[in-house]
């Protein structure tokens, strides 16, 4: 059951008063969860584990998960729209998955080998990613990137790595700030994303010296901006001419259709990696691509670049993961759930307009973001809001009205929702947009 909201008609004056007030009520309806927090304080820093995890005034502690529903700590059942920030793609308890996990604790959770799903999990990958001809298996979507440009600077012999201002590769591949001291030492050169005419002329003084150009077709963490598709294709040139390596990060976007955004645009990187979804709900990472760069790590040859991760084939990721990939996820689930997302998106959208509000929802299909401001968002830096607390209103409120996703807009939708479930999210929606519509109005 959702938590009692105020009553709709109260408007507020300020963002501020509005923001105290929904935190009363939060903190008032969660004194378990606060509880927790506080406890939790005294082992990890700020009682977290993981900073995504983290919203203010505290996060709410999570007990279990069936389908698309969660409940927390206090009793209260929210239906899930962030998706474990697109990991949890199956929901919560997908009844193929879990079997095949059972079967595989049954038969030795860990056996130090090569097993017998990782081999066909990998053949499935292959036919699926136009990009992969060869894959190898990681523990995350960090790990992989991390792998894949140490591949490209191998095989180009180069160093620098091109990347993009916004753009997030994982936890040592942050790039909302170029100065963050815990990623990894890479000599980056930083570009302007969808912006062709500056990024061409920097790989054309840099070309000699770039080993691989790095970023997401939608940048997900950045925002779910959406690159053009002649910005991708200018970068696909580019890389060809130079030699460098195109690395598509899809660890988010792989979901778009059966093979990837890259397939739904027709556009295809050198290399591509993956994460998130694919270990069905467990740890997972992969990096994969053309034949004559994968070959570096083939320990059959003469000189090889090792690749080691004790989990790299643990076999609960490749038996869940392959159960999902040729058993739910099929390229049909792909494409109907991309356009599921599409809809939606443009249900939230017409609502923030019919509301008079500068609200407005960006991504591509299933994995979207709710940004507070108007005008043509194309970069993060298009999104920066004057007044962040905006999205923080629109996070609270909705999760005090049952719906959960990330305090920052994202949405992730997964397999588990059902059409009443996408009505009740609008009409939540709706409900804050008319509560405190007037904060989107000045």
């Amino acid at each position: 059951m959702a938590i009692e909201t105020a009553h709709p008609g109260v408007v507020h004056n300020t963002l501020g008063a509005a923001l105290g007030e929904v935190e009363r009520r939060f903190t008032e309806a969660n004194p378990k969860s606060h509880a927790r927090f506080e406890a939790a304080r005294s082992f990890m820093p700020g009682g977290n584990t993981r900073t995504v995890l983290h919203y203010d005034p505290f996060p709410v502690g999570i007990v279990q998960g069936k389908g698309a529903k969660i409940e927390d700590l206090d009793g209260h059942v929210y239906t899930d729209f962030l998706g474990e920030y697109s990991a949890g793609l199956y929901g919560r308890s997908n009844d193929v998955i879990q079997a095949a996990i059972r079967e595989a604790v049954d038969g030795g959770m860990t056996l130090g080998a090569p097993n017998r799903w990782e081999a066909p999990f990998a053949e499935l990958i292959c036919k699926r990613f136009p990009s992969i001809d060869l894959v190898r298996f990681t523990n995350s979507g960090t790990e992989a990137n991390m792998m894949a440009l140490g591949a490209a600077r191998a095989f180009t012999k180069r160093n620098k790595i091109m990347v993009f201002d916004g753009g997030y590769h994982g936890g040592v591949l942050y790039f909302g700030s170029r100065t963050s001291p815990v990623n990894a030492p890479f000599d980056y050169v930083f570009a302007t994303f969808n912006d062709i005419e500056a990024t061409l002329a920097l790989i054309e003084a840099k070309a000699g010296d770039l080993a691989a150009i790095l970023l997401e077709p939608m940048m997900g963490s950045g925002g779910c901006m959406n690159a053009d598709p002649e910005f991708l294709q200018a970068l696909r040139d580019a890389a060809t001419k130079h030699g460098i390596v195109l690395i598509f990060d899809e660890v988010m976007t792989s979901r778009m259709s059966g093979g990837g955004l890259q397939k739904r645009l027709g556009i295809t990187p050198d290399m591509t990696t993956l994460g998130k979804y694919l270990g069905g709900g467990c740890s997972f990472g992969a990096f994969g691509g053309r034949k004559d760069i994968m070959a570096l790590f083939d320990p059959t040859s003469a000189s090889f670049l090792s690749h080691a991760g004790t989990f790299n084939n643990n076999v609960l990721t490749m038996a869940a993961g392959f159960a999902a990939l040729s058993k739910v996820f099929t390229e049909e689930a792909a494409d109907a759930l991309f356009e599921k997302g599409e809809t939606l998106k443009a249900r939230l959208n017409a609502i923030a307009r019919e509301k008079g509000t500068t609200i407005q929802i960006t991504g591509s299909g299933s994995i979207m973001c709710i940004h507070s401001v108007s005008g043509t968002l194309r970069r993060p830096e298009d999104a920066k809001d004057p007044l962040p607390g905006r999205r923080k209103l629109i996070h609270l409120e909705m999760l005090m009205r049952g719906y959960t996703f990330a305090d920052r807009g994202y949405i992730s939708l997964n397999l588990a929702l059902q059409d009443e479930d996408f009505d009740g999210f609008t009409q939540a929606f709706a409900d804050v947009l008319d509560t405190h519509g007037d904060i989107w109005r000045h």
